[in-house]
């Protein structure tokens, strides 16, 4: 694709987005989205990039607060050789970043909790609010099997903190949620009596709603890849 000059973001090079999948699914509801996102900014000449948080090997923070001696030699960065050093370089290569997860027994995926966590070497206590080196815009994508006023009800307060966790410490972000997502469309040899009823609910919902949800997911990435700084 020819890249056009809104989607240069200096010397010349084209504009990155990276998505990080924090399902285990590769083809998931949650996948499926962040690829539309990912359009949306190609879209815009953007040069994008998947990668599934599931084959990183990392742990989550280790609260030695290594990075926060003041002088050290961690001092704004992780300890931890792990995985995780490479996904810091891309997102400070990035213009745009996105991050999706499904609801998982109740919130976020452990894979997607501990690269929240692993941001905190970014975050500041005093001062400036954080030493990301620029301000990046974010995409937060949520899917989730429950319906839009369950999602809305139990579940808003947890996702709207993940979000402010990477205002906070990446830039201005935006939250996309995608509710009725259905793991299987036969549960008759499984121990899962009061899902099996919703079946057809989510068919329906999978057939009608979620293209809108993917629609979306493409304007937020191209978003992602706009014109303006981001705020």
């Amino acid at each position: 694709m020819r890249l056009t000059p809104r989607a240069r973001a200096g010397n010349n090079r084209p504009m990155y987005v990276v998505a990080f999948n924090g399902s285990p699914r590769r083809d998931g509801s949650t996948a499926i989205l962040l690829q539309k996102a990912l359009e949306g900014a190609a879209s815009r000449g953007a040069e994008t990039e998947l990668l599934h948080l599931v084959d990183i090997p990392m742990s989550g923070c280790l609260a030695c607060y290594s990075c926060k001696k003041r002088g050290g030699p961690s001092f704004g960065k992780c300890v931890q050789a792990d995985g995780m050093a490479g996904l810091y370089a891309r997102m400070e290569r990035a213009q745009g970043i996105l991050l999706g997860s499904p609801i998982y027994f109740g919130a976020i995926t452990a894979a997607t909790k501990a690269f929240l966590e692993r941001l905190f070497p970014y975050f500041h206590y005093g001062g400036a609010p954080s030493s990301f080196p620029r301000k990046a815009r974010v995409g937060f994508i949520v899917t989730s099997g429950a319906d839009a006023e369950q999602l809305e009800k139990a579940f808003r307060q947890h996702m709207e903190l993940c979000r402010m966790i990477l205002q906070r410490v990446l830039g201005p972000a935006e939250l996309l949620t995608s509710t009725d997502t259905l793991h299987v469309e036969d549960y008759s040899d499984s121990v899962a009596e009061a899902l099996e009823p919703l079946v057809p609910r989510k068919l329906e919902h999978r057939r009608t709603v979620f293209p809108e949800d993917c629609r979306r997911a493409f304007d937020m990435g191209a978003g992602l890849a706009g014109d303006s700084p981001p705020g």
